[in-house]
């Protein structure tokens, strides 16, 4: 059985939230995992902002960050619990993110997700390469939860 928390550490409620942790579900499923656990948090710009600025020395607020408890080093034995770490969603960005691209909020908060999702298996994006297997497994995701640009 896998298991998603989320925690909000922001006051306002997010209805969309529902829906993202069904997305992050088919995502488990897709890869074929089980006993998998992670947390989505969702934070505001400042939180993140020092987030970024403690751990990646980036001053700014960024739409999403990932701290991964697997490694290429990781053992993964089948059947075995696996705790993959912690996804960090700025809700700010999320929003101007949303309006910025003209989709919904629901879309940005999904695509953000699972794109955290894919990073806590290893996932990267550094090559062009990398980049097209990460996001043709994001999009993959979401279009067969129904989850589409013009959401």
């Amino acid at each position: 059985m896998n298991k998603i928390e989320i925690f909000k550490e922001v006051e306002e409620e997010i209805k969309e939230l529902e829906t993202v942790e069904k997305v992050l579900e088919k995502a488990l499923e897709k890869e074929k995992l089980e006993n998998t656990y992670f947390n989505l948090i969702i934070v505001d710009n400042n939180y993140i902002h020092e987030l970024n600025k403690k751990y990646r020395n980036i001053d700014r607020p960024t739409d999403v960050i990932t701290f991964a408890l697997e490694d290429e080093n990781s053992i993964i034995i089948p059947n075995e619990e696996r705790i993959l770490g912690d996804i960090y969603i700025s809700i700010d960005k999320a929003r101007e993110q949303s309006q910025e691209y003209q989709h919904s909020l629901l879309r940005e908060l999904c695509f953000l997700a699972v794109h955290g999702f894919y990073h806590l298996l290893g996932y990267d994006h550094q090559t062009k390469e990398e980049e097209k297997i990460m996001f043709q497994k994001q999009e993959e995701v979401l279009e067969e939860y129904g989850i589409r640009r013009e959401n």
